[in-house]
Order: C-alpha cells, then structure tokens, then sequence
C-alpha cells in the first residue's frame, strides 16, 4: 500500500474528540440575544408609538418574543453538542452547526494559514476563534468557542506541525 492510500485510509470523517468551552454557550446566548433585542425593539416601539398599531404588528411582535426565548433556550446547548474539534498528526477535524451542520478535514499537509480572531463579545467570555486556511476551494475551517488560552496553543501547535509537514500546502 502507498503512502497516500495509507494516509486517505487514516483521514475518514468522524466526530472529532474535543469540545469547545462551556463559555461558548454564554457567548451564543448574548451574540444571538444582541439580534432578539433589536427586532423585538424595533416592532416594540413602532407598536408603542403607532396611534393605531395593526393588530397583525402586535402578533408578530408577540411571535417574535415567543421564538426569540426558544430560540436562546435551545440553540446554544444545540451547538455545543454538536462543535467539536480535534488536530492529529495528520489532519485537523472540525463539527459545527445546529440546524446545518458541517464536518469538515483539513489534512496538515494542505494548511497554509493559522489565524486567531476575537470580536468585542468573545473577548467578554475568554474566547477565541481559530482559522485555519487551506488549498481548499471550500474554504477556511473554523474552530469557534475556544477558550483564548487554549486557541493560542493550538495555533502554536498547528504552526509547528505545519511546518514540520513534507507537503507544500497546494
């Protein structure tokens, strides 16, 4: 067997083996509250303000409230069921999503970027997003809702393997 069908063999899709922080479900929950607040704000206030709101505005501003509590219930403990991430000697693995949901395999050979990002929010909660740029025509894989200390060693980390890879990342 050659060494690239050994590899492919060894690079199968599967869960990867790690989680992101517990503090990625606060983030969620505020970055998702943050949209809520203006939609729900702005019927709110056009209803308040209306001599004579449409009572189809005040439905939907009551449906808007009623979504808006579901939706900042479920899908931050949706997501961190489902993010996952893990980097192996030979590929780094990313799960993302809740109502989509993507696995995606970089294999380290192909990476040609690490970058680290954080918003205003993130840095709030301690966290930090990896980017890690590929060859792909699918894009960069992102690993969202890390803690920022952990995000900067597993830039490191993915620096030097990166860099002790054969490949040419093309």
């Amino acid at each position: 067997m050659t060494e690239a069908n050994t590899t492919t063999l060894r690079l199968q899709l599967r869960p990867p083996a790690h989680r992101v922080s517990r503090k990625a479900l606060g983030y969620w929950t505020a970055s998702a509250a943050i949209g809520w607040i203006v939609v729900i704000g702005v019927q709110a206030v056009v209803v308040a303000t209306s001599d004579d709101p449409p009572s189809w505005l005040s439905v939907t501003l009551t449906i808007s409230c009623v979504l808006g509590v579901a939706h900042l219930l479920v899908m931050p403990q949706w997501r961190y069921r489902v993010h996952r991430w893990e980097v192996t000697g030979e590929a780094v693995y990313t799960q993302s999503g809740w109502l989509k949901q993507e696995w995606r395999i970089a294999p380290i050979s192909r990476i040609q970027t690490v970058d680290i990002e954080r918003g205003p929010i993130e840095q709030l909660f301690g966290l930090a997003e990896i980017r890690v740029t590929t060859a792909s025509a699918a894009g960069s894989l992102h690993v969202s809702g890390l803690d920022h200390g952990r995000a900067v060693e597993l830039a490191d980390e993915l620096t030097r393997t990166t860099q002790a890879s054969t490949g040419d990342a093309t």
